[in-house]
C-alpha cells in the first residue's frame, strides 16, 4: 500500500476511534497491551470490538456511550479495532470463547471470566437504545 493510502485510512478511521476514547474507553492497539490489560483486570471489564461498519456507527458505539451513563458501570473500559489493529483484536477474541469472531461486538468480563457477550447479529438489527438497555442490565447484574 502507498503511504498516502495508509494515511488516508488512518485519518478516516480516527473519528471512529474517538467515538469511544473520548468517553473514557482505553484503546488496546497491540497484543501485548491486550495481554497486560484483560486477563489481569480485577473486577469488571467492558471490551468493545470496534469496526468501520454502519452498525458500529449507528448502534454499537452510541449504545455503549448511552450504557456508560448507567449508575453502575464496569471498573475497566477497553476497545480493540477489528480490521485496523488485527493482532490486538485476535488476542482479545481469545477471551471471548466460545463465541466466534464478530465485529462489532461487546464483551463484559468479571475477574477475567466472560459473563456477557453481544454479537454482531445482536447489534445490527437493534437500536442503540436497545443495546444500551441490554448493557445497563448486564452492568446492574455483574458490576455491583
Amino acid at each position: 500500500m502507498s503511504m498516502s493510502f495508509e494515511r488516508y485510512m488512518l485519518d478516516m478511521v480516527q473519528p471512529m476511534r474517538d467515538d469511544l476514547t473520548r468517553i473514557g474507553i482505553q484503546e488496546l492497539r497491540t497484543p501485548e497491551e491486550v495481554e497486560a490489560a484483560i486477563p489481569t483486570a480485577k473486577g469488571t471489564a467492558l471490551i468493545v470490538v470496534n469496526s468501520v461498519c454502519g452498525c458500529a456507527a449507528g448502534q454499537c458505539r452510541p449504545g455503549v456511550a448511552e450504557a456508560l451513563q448507567n449508575e453502575v458501570t464496569p471498573d475497566h473500559l477497553y476497545t480493540v479495532f477489528a480490521g485496523q489493529d488485527k493482532e490486538a483484536t485476535a488476542k482479545a477474541r481469545e477471551y471471548f470463547a466460545p463465541y466466534p469472531p464478530s465485529s462489532p461486538s461487546i464483551a463484559l468480563m468479571k475477574d477475567g471470566e466472560l459473563v456477557h457477550f453481544i454479537e454482531r447479529h445482536q447489534i445490527e438489527n437493534r437500536s442503540a437504545a436497545d443495546i444500551a438497555a441490554d448493557l445497563s442490565d448486564a452492568f446492574d447484574r455483574f458490576c455491583k
